[in-house]
């Protein structure tokens, strides 16, 4: 096994701030990416596609619930599928309590292929309670890229596709597939792939934080139990 070189206490400090500096060059990196996706183009959904949920049936409107912003896990789980994919699974298992993404007027929900009879019960054995549709019988994961047809043979990928909505109209933001998850899975990394972000006052551009009508984002963080609808 290759583990750390030992070191005294001062060469560790030296070489941790070294790496910090670097640290910091990547935060700073990422913002001014985020930013840039931020300033990405969008385009409208027409296409009324069709889900089934615990209310029954919905359309993609119906999955904001209300909410300005709307982040759609493509969850694995093919119709002729047993059980939902694994590291799909563990993906969600890391999805924390969604009040904070509420509270920024965002809605997180998964969407699978499978029919929404065998969701469920997979859904019950995880103990996941977050809303999760099925897509089966529509086009919505093969306009998503998330189910790629190679001359007839369907196979699935992960992904995660952001929208947002003015009044009735949907508009498709920004998607990412595969390794584009990896370091997903808080609030604030999901808000980051967002038209709106955070809602800070200090993103880029400029006027966003309160475009929702509400306080910048870190104003609004409280206990979840102290969030209002």
């Amino acid at each position: 096994m290759s583990l750390p070189e030992i070191v005294p206490r001062a060469q560790w400090r030296t070489a941790r701030e070294e790496l910090l500096a670097k640290e910091k060059a990547a935060t700073r990196a990422r913002d001014a990416l985020n930013a840039e996706r931020r300033r990405l183009p969008m385009v409208e959904v027409d296409t009324e596609y069709v889900f089934e949920g615990g209310d029954g049936k919905a359309t993609l409107l119906d999955l904001f619930e209300g909410r300005g912003q709307l982040v759609v896990h493509h969850f694995m789980f093919a119709p002729e599928w047993d059980a939902g994919c694994r590291s799909c699974s563990a993906f969600l298992d890391q999805i924390g309590h969604l009040a904070h993404l509420k509270a920024r007027g965002t809605t997180f929900a998964a969407v699978s292929r499978a029919p929404y009879l065998k969701i469920l019960p997979f859904k019950a054995r995880m103990g996941w309670t977050l809303p999760w549709y099925s897509s089966y019988g529509s086009d919505f994961n093969r306009d998503f890229e998330v189910t790629l047809d190679h001359e007839g043979e369907l196979s699935e990928r992960p992904g995660v596709s952001c929208f947002l909505r003015d009044r009735d109209r949907v508009f498709h933001t920004y998607s990412a597939y595969e390794r584009g998850l990896d370091g997903l899975g808080s609030a604030t990394s999901l808000l980051d792939l967002t038209a709106l972000g955070r809602q800070e006052e200090w993103e880029e551009p400029r006027g966003r934080a309160s475009a929702l009508g509400a306080p910048a984002g870190s104003e609004r963080i409280r206990y979840h139990d102290e969030y209002e609808e």
